[in-house]
């Protein structure tokens, strides 16, 4: 059993890094003030050919693994959770699914721009009244000749604002359940789509979350992701990728509120001597640091297991379960280290304790990953 990272992976890791520290940490709370999306940063990201890490080189990507994407993801989750989660919608769920289920048509057309960066990606499953149900589903296609006609509303939709295409669900065959769920590739400029609300969110306001109309969006027959009643399976198999870059930001959300505590707790002096050699703030520390390294070993484990194609609905649950838990947790933990200092936007552990709520929310809840983890053990 080895624990020490590949050289690429490594390499990868540490230019991210580095990239990180130079030009995303410098303005990570501005945009987050500013509620604005850092286009350029993005645009960086391509040119160091990371916007497509795990998808293959045919189709424009860096021919990466999960685990190379999962230390990208939390090298951006460690300056910033808003450039984080953009990132990984873009990749887990606008672009993956293309490659693992589109035709050799679709991924020359869709796939490639996303994975080269020229485009962003987005993906619109949940509805105003579906929550934590997602197959509860209002929106619909109805196939009008050679066309796909969809209507509908899809709510907290990550990058509808920048995307180049979004992925969207809609049944097909109403009664059918699961089986009566489609996927559709829609171009933001089809008529009929509409951006109806972008939110403004407790944290992560440097990434877009919007609600999206369709009336009537009219697109080709070659749009339809797979067959007709494919969607759900297809939801299933992205959402196991998609759960463990989750965990991956988790990861970096909290190492970055670490790192923030650990340097405030050896320069700041109280009674004489540093913070960090009291008692209480170290035992805090380092219960941090022990709650991180457990987060990311699992997260790196479920990532290699779905790079060895196992099946890792277990995993990628237990990541994101364990790892956005902790993110808030140790999050929390910064701020109290700071003291007052912590809940001021001057310092960065209050936006990481923001950013990181979501993470026990977003695809798929803290519950829904017990009731998972509950069916994994045939509970």
């Amino acid at each position: 059993m080895d624990f020490t990272l590949p050289g690429e992976h490594r390499m990868i890791r540490d230019s991210v890094r580095e990239f990180c520290d130079e030009e995303i940490a410098p303005i990570a709370q501005e945009i987050e003030d500013e509620h604005r999306f850092p286009a350029e940063v993005f645009d960086q990201l391509a040119e160091l050919d990371v916007m497509g890490v795990p998808v293959g080189e045919e189709y424009g990507g860096l021919g990466g693994d999960q685990l190379m994407y999962a230390l990208v993801t939390e090298e951006l989750g460690r300056v910033s959770g808003s450039i984080g989660l953009s990132y990984a919608a873009h990749v887990s769920l606008g672009s993956k699914p293309i490659e693992l289920f589109g035709t050799e048509a679709q991924k020359e057309r869709w796939l490639r721009p996303l994975a080269t960066g020229e485009t962003l990606g987005a993906w619109a499953l949940t509805e105003p009244g579906s929550g934590s149900d997602a197959s509860d589903m209002d929106t619909t296609a109805e196939r009008d000749g050679d066309e796909w006609v969809i209507d509908g509303t899809k709510q907290f939709i990550t990058n509808a604002t920048v995307a180049g295409s979004v992925l969207v669900k809609a049944v097909t065959a109403p009664g059918e359940g699961y089986g009566g769920i489609s996927t559709f590739v829609v171009d933001p400029d089809d008529e009929g789509f509409e951006v109806s609300t972008v939110w403004d969110k407790m944290g992560l306001n440097a990434s877009p979350t919007c609600e999206i109309q369709l009336n009537d969006v009219r697109v080709p027959g070659d749009r339809l992701l797979g067959e007709p009643g494919d969607g759900w399976d297809q939801t299933r198999k992205t959402l196991d990728g998609g759960r463990i870059s989750i965990a991956a930001l988790s990861v970096g959300l909290a190492q970055g509120a670490f790192e923030a505590a650990l340097s405030y707790a050896k320069e700041r002096e109280q009674f004489g001597q540093p913070i960090g050699e009291f008692d209480a703030v170290r035992d805090m520390l380092v219960e941090m640091d022990r709650k991180i390294e457990r987060a990311r070993l699992l997260t790196h484990k479920a990532a290699v297991r779905y790079d060895e194609g196992e099946d890792v609905t277990r995993l990628s649950s237990m990541a994101k379960l364990d790892a956005s838990e902790i993110s808030r947790e140790v999050a929390e933990d910064a701020v109290q280290v700071l003291g007052g200092y912590g809940y001021t936007t001057d310092f960065a552990p209050q936006r990481f304790f923001r950013d990181a709520k979501l993470m026990e929310i977003g695809e798929g809840t803290s519950e829904i990953q017990r009731l998972v983890l509950g069916r994994e053990l045939g509970l």
